[in-house]
């Protein structure tokens, strides 16, 4: 496991709870972010893909960092998603996050224009690079299926090369343990931090050397994370790891947000939790009713909201 990692640890991707008209709810969201806090995370990894943040405008995303500021949560544990398909909007996103005292970003890369040369990554990453502030880490975020472009071995080897200290490690979102484990061996000696996405590999990823998660099942599973992390060298760790294990097939057997925030109305008992935006909707009552007899099999009991 990599120590002192600045993001080390269970990092939850945290969920964006909604009005019914469909605007973010930052009371609800601050209040989600504190429990989680309370209950195994280490960090939080707000605006990615589990917290709908393509879904949001960027006024919208700069109103949520700075909405959870105002509510208290402390800035050092938000790993805020800054990356767009516009340098511009990436740029003014990641200056936000800095100026409020986040430590670090995450950045998709520019995923609009598919097949995109390593050139042309090299040069979009670098130009954010060069107009965010020095003092906020960089963090890449591999998310193939999504985004249809690869974080390859080559370009960061490029960007560590290009711009000493600025890039400081990788969410990789690929489900592919073989990655995640090359993204270690090549370059976890150099203190680059590694994230697996998948809680299934949680365990796998820190007996090679790999700093922890950001997970969208840290929603609900971030106790069990928390347990896997601790005792990641011990048999503790392997068998929190099966439950860590049930628990992710559960949250993915259907789409993950409405998925998660079934499990969060339920938990809560406050229905408000299953607004989300279009394309997204609820599951029915039938899906539910599967979710749930996936998750309990798990054994896992929440603590109180």
């Amino acid at each position: 496991m990599m120590r002192d990692a600045l993001f080390g640890g269970v990092n939850a991707a945290v969920l964006t709870p909604m009005r019914a008209d469909l605007a973010v709810d930052l009371d609800r969201m601050a209040a989600h972010c504190r429990w989680l806090l309370r209950n195994g995370c280490h960090g939080l990894g707000i605006l990615g893909t589990t917290g709908e943040a393509n879904s949001l405008g960027v006024d919208e995303r700069v109103a949520v960092m700075e909405g959870l500021a105002e509510r208290g949560i402390p800035v050092n544990t938000l790993l805020p998603g800054t990356g767009t398909t516009a340098i511009p909007d990436t740029v003014r996103l990641t200056r936000r996050a800095a100026g409020l005292g986040c430590r670090g970003a995450l950045l998709l890369p520019p995923f609009f224009y598919k097949n995109p040369s390593e050139d042309g990554l090299f040069a979009y990453f670098s130009e954010v690079a060069q107009r965010v502030p020095d003092g906020i880490a960089l963090y890449l975020y591999h998310f193939p299926q999504q985004s249809a472009v690869p974080i390859t071995l080559g370009l960061i080897e490029r960007l560590l090369r290009a711009h000493p200290g600025r890039f400081r490690g990788v969410k990789d979102s690929s489900g592919d343990l073989a990655n995640t484990l090359n993204y270690v061996r090549a370059f976890a000696a150099d203190r680059f931090e590694v994230y697996c996405a998948d809680d299934g590999a949680l365990h796998a990823v820190l007996q090679e050397g790999g700093a922890g998660c950001i997970t969208a099942a840290a929603n609900v599973g971030s106790a069990v994370s928390a347990v896997v992390y601790a005792n990641w060298d011990r048999s503790a760790g392997a068998e929190a790891q099966a439950t860590l294990g049930v628990i992710r097939k559960a949250v993915t057997m259907f789409s993950v947000i409405p998925a998660l925030k079934s499990l969060m109305a339920r938990h809560t008992g406050e229905r408000a939790w299953l607004a989300m935006r279009p394309p997204h909707l609820p599951l029915d009552a039938s899906a539910e009713a599967r979710l749930f007899a996936a998750f309990d099999a798990s054994g896992v009991h929440l603590a109180p909201a």
